[in-house]
């Protein structure tokens, strides 16, 4: 098991909205938990991150996921159902972090094993809120697989 406080995060962001991707930088960095933040725009480089194929054959293993829905060339949800099937790949957890409130997207993901939904806040501030109750849950409440 990992020892959160001991060792740097590693997180995963699947988002191809570059406003999200800098509000996403900005809020982490200014949480105290020490994280390193891999970006990808969309689902296919998502799991050829995930699979360490291609250009990611060097990447670390994220600690955590945090996926967007609506990504271009494959879909979130896709993306999701396909992390969650993998059996090297199903424990990692998953936040979805979209701006759909819509209850059968929201339906859909905990369907596909998705380990939280988050509606994006439109409002900085509380984006930023929310990304440090991420953290604060996930990095020093949780115990994660290693």
């Amino acid at each position: 098991m990992i020892n959160q406080l001991e060792k740097s995060m590693e997180i995963l962001l699947v988002e191809d909205n570059s406003t999200d991707v800098f509000l996403t930088e900005e809020a982490l960095a200014s949480a105290k938990i020490a994280n390193r933040l891999h970006i990808v725009d969309n689902g296919v480089k998502a799991l050829s991150f995930l699979r360490k194929q291609g250009a990611y054959t060097n990447v670390p293993r994220p600690n955590i996921i945090l996926l967007d829905l609506n990504l271009p060339i494959k879909h979130g949800s896709e993306v999701l159902a396909e992390i969650k099937a993998d059996a090297d790949l199903r424990y990692i957890p998953v936040i979805v972090l979209s701006t759909s409130s819509q209850e059968l997207d929201v339906f859909k993901a905990y369907n596909l094993s998705a380990n939280c939904y988050i509606v994006k806040p439109v409002n900085f501030y509380k984006f930023r809120e929310v990304l440090k109750a991420i953290q604060s849950f996930w990095f020093t409440v949780v115990t994660l697989p290693s």
